[in-house]
């Protein structure tokens, strides 16, 4: 079916088209140029009419109205055009660009099911399906799983539009192929999940495998508190790490360095170690564990596995993804290692297939233009790991405040609705695929609609994606719903309290 005709001056990249009818944003076409048929974008659809275009006050509007609707001729629908490629090359896995741009005057016409099916559905076992075309519902959307394990994703919305859902769906497919996923649940949003293959973990940290600047933040020890920190750092000997009762060896020393009659200015810092110990003891008993074996080692292979950090303080939570990250990333590289017979070291490894680690909020562990030891960690993954088989997903609702040197190596990205300018900038420099007028459109998106881009995809596209089943993950509180319940048993207690009064008279 003829949509309309390229008119103007046309690019090998984007035309304009005059068209019958408004094309919805993210519709798919087909431009018949002389060369073979190419796909194209619509990225941007704009309406007109002659009689209305420069009227101004109201009665001259109603006239104007009036005169368009008596000209068939009034309205002109127009179009911005991406061509992404030629049909017969993106059916096999190829983008090839037009050397040569459309002529103004070709044909052209709707995408079919035929046309877009091969590109958007492959049948290979690598490709999984998430959704379908929001424009064409018909059409499942598939994404390549060993992209995103080798080339990472991102997964960038405000909150509620579903970012959490997309998780859910491409970890449990993941899991259900024998993979192994690791989530850190930063909101607690994730451990009652009911699927197979599940593995819910409480994140704990050994103390004793850290180092003393990293003890220093778990302690939550503040940055400028230098002799605090000097103190900690004499006190954590060899001896500490690997005494039976860690906490008073450590609390012991860090009381010995205090009462040093040449450095009498520590004391005071020294008793406000001892109670950052004490608090550490006492209070962060069940996520500071000096007991407890390497903390990797509770991750199951070819699982979900949850991993909750929500007890954890901001600080502790860097601490505990950053072991994570460093221990996964060396176990990895000890694996392939190993297979390659490219190393002597006999170091064991506890993984003999790729891992998927999913950061939610992961603008609070890899920030802009601040020192992180997670970020540090991310970075380096984000760099090294599809050497390894180490995949990197990072989630968050504020992209402008990631590192964006960490964010420009996400090989894909799924871009839901994002309202804030800043956002749209950040997401557009590291995706050079979405152009401007499509970063645009990301506020007219609605629940579980995505903007898929990157690796991931045979080319870019817009879907909604599939609705898990079960618990509603990351989804606001019904406080309205809440405080009915508890005023009805406010209620009911009040009658039974009055029935008892009764009785005892």
């Amino acid at each position: 079916m003829t949509l309309g005709f390229v008119i103007g001056e046309s690019k090998p990249t984007v035309v304009t088209g005059q068209t019958s009818r408004s094309l919805p944003i993210g519709e798919y076409v087909i431009i018949n140029s002389k060369e073979g048929k190419i796909v194209g974008l619509v990225e941007k659809s704009v309406v007109s009419s002659a009689a209305l275009g420069d009227v101004k006050n109201y009665d001259e509007t109603l006239e104007s109205i009036e005169v368009a609707a008596l000209n068939k001729r009034d309205k002109s629908h127009t179009a911005m055009i991406r061509i992404l490629g030629f049909l017969e090359s993106l059916q096999k896995g190829k983008a090839i660009l037009p050397a040569i741009p459309p002529t103004p005057g070709t044909e052209i016409v709707k995408a079919t099911k035929d046309d877009l099916g091969q590109i958007f559905g492959p049948e290979n076992e690598e490709w999984i399906k998430i959704g379908g075309l929001l424009r064409n519902p018909e059409i499942d959307s598939l994404i390549n799983l060993n992209k995103i394990v080798s080339r990472h994703l991102g997964i960038l919305a405000m909150t509620g539009m579903g970012k959490s859902n997309l998780v859910t769906l491409l970890a449990k497919q993941i899991a259900e192929l024998d993979g192994t996923v690791i989530i850190f649940d930063y909101h607690n949003d994730y451990s009652g999940l009911d699927f197979p293959k599940m593995n819910v973990i409480d994140a704990k940290i050994n103390p004793r495998l850290l180092e003393a600047d990293t003890l220093s933040d778990v302690l939550e020890i503040r940055e400028g508190a230098d002799i605090q920190q000097r103190v900690l750092r004499l006190a954590f000997t060899p001896e500490v790490k690997e005494s039976a009762n860690f906490w008073e060896a450590l609390d012991s020393q860090v009381q010995y360095i205090g009462a040093n009659p040449d450095r009498k200015e520590d004391r005071h810092s020294a008793d406000r170690v001892q109670d950052k110990i004490d608090d550490a003891r006492h209070r962060s008993s069940e996520i500071l564990d000096p007991d407890m074996s390497n903390p990797v080692a509770l991750i199951k292979e070819g699982r979900l596995n949850i991993l909750n950090v929500s007890e954890f303080t901001d600080r502790q939570a860097n601490v505990a993804l950053a072991y994570y990250l460093q221990e996964l990333l060396a176990d990895r590289k000890a694996a392939v290692n190993a297979k390659g017979g490219k190393t002597k070291s006999k170091r064991s490894y506890r993984f003999n297939t790729p891992i998927f680690v999913i950061i939610e909020e992961a603008h609070v562990f890899i920030p802009k233009n601040e020192d992180a030891k997670a970020k540090y960690w991310a970075a380096k993954i984000a760099r090294e790991g599809r050497k390894f088989g180490l995949g990197l997903c990072i989630v968050s609702q504020r992209p402008r405040d990631i590192e964006a040197n960490v964010l420009s190596q996400m090989g894909s990205l799924a871009v839901m609705k994002i309202v804030q300018e800043d956002d749209q900038r950040q997401i557009a420099s590291a995706a050079e695929s979405i152009s401007r007028e499509f970063i645009g459109q990301l506020t007219s998106l609605n629940i579980g609609d995505a903007v898929l881009v990157g690796q991931w995809v045979n080319l870019p596209a817009i879907v909604h994606i599939d609705e898990m089943k079960g618990k509603k993950i990351g989804s606001d509180q019904d406080a309205v719903g809440e405080w009915a319940v508890a005023k009805k048993f406010e209620e009911v207690g009040a009658k039974s309290m009055k029935d008892l009064t009764r009785k005892d008279f």
